[in-house]
């Protein structure tokens, strides 16, 4: 099912950050969202599963409007949609195994012999079977990012959505989480939505890019558009050239 964004506005205060943002996501897409520090990319992504709420404008996944939804009603929703935050937040106390059977036993009922057995599998999906045991303390932030991903990918979530998921990473890590996101939405027809800032990871992996300036979105397209765009907003970006232009306060 596709999702889409409808004329979103969102302020914080007295400052504006969405001002009538429309964006649709494919399903199946890996779509990054991008833009400058501020512009409300992680914002978007919070409202979405109704971590926030918005102000004015809609938000539809297939015939459900979730902005319109409750509590009790986004919960079995959010079931359907798995969030990888940037800091990869597992239990210090479990072992990895431990953290991705949480959500095994909490929302599918499974005993602990049985969550633990599916935890690994999901561990070897992202490469970590062999540190099933481990504590997240013992690992790289790479290694616990996965973990984190295995953790998500659990419940089989038919939408993903990772919030600057190489940020702290060196190059090889990050470029393996690449893969990573990649083959969700290759191998399991995964919606991925991505929040990053990584040239890399963006023109690497993305079906379609949106760019986020002054509240809405200025472009969105393939990587090949982005790359031949004559836009200087979009260059000054991508080139990381630093004219001014688009340092408008709180955008």
């Amino acid at each position: 099912m596709n999702i889409e964004f409808r004329d979103i506005w969102k302020a914080f205060g007295d400052k504006p950050v969405l001002r009538g943002m429309s964006l649709e996501i494919e399903a199946g897409q890996v779509m990054f969202i991008i833009g400058t520090s501020g512009v409300g990319k992680s914002v978007t992504i919070k409202l979405l599963v109704g971590l926030l709420r918005l102000d004015r404008g809609e938000i539809h996944w297939g015939d459900t409007r979730l902005d319109a939804l409750g509590e009790t009603e986004l919960m079995p929703l959010r079931k359907r949609i798995g969030m990888v935050f940037q800091n990869a937040t597992l239990f210090d106390s479990l072992t990895l195994a431990e953290n991705v059977a949480l959500p095994l036993r909490k929302h599918k009922g499974m005993r602990m012999r049985e969550a633990l057995r599916e935890a690994e599998a999901r561990l070897d999906q992202v490469g970590m079977a062999e540190f099933a045991r481990r504590h997240p303390a013992e690992l790289s932030i790479g290694m616990r990012k996965r973990a984190a991903i295995a953790r998500t990918l659990s419940l089989d979530p038919e939408v993903v959505l990772f919030d600057e998921p190489t940020t702290g990473l060196d190059p090889v890590s990050a470029r393996r989480i690449d893969r990573l996101i990649r083959d969700l939405s290759d191998s399991s027809g995964v919606t991925s939505i991505v929040v990053s800032h990584d040239l890399a990871s963006i023109f690497s992996i993305a079906d379609r890019i949106a760019f986020l300036y002054q509240g809405r979105v200025h472009l969105v397209g393939a990587p090949a558009d982005f790359r031949g765009s004559p836009d200087p907003v979009v260059q000054q970006f991508i080139t990381g050239r630093s004219t001014g232009e688009m340092e408008t306060p709180g955008f």
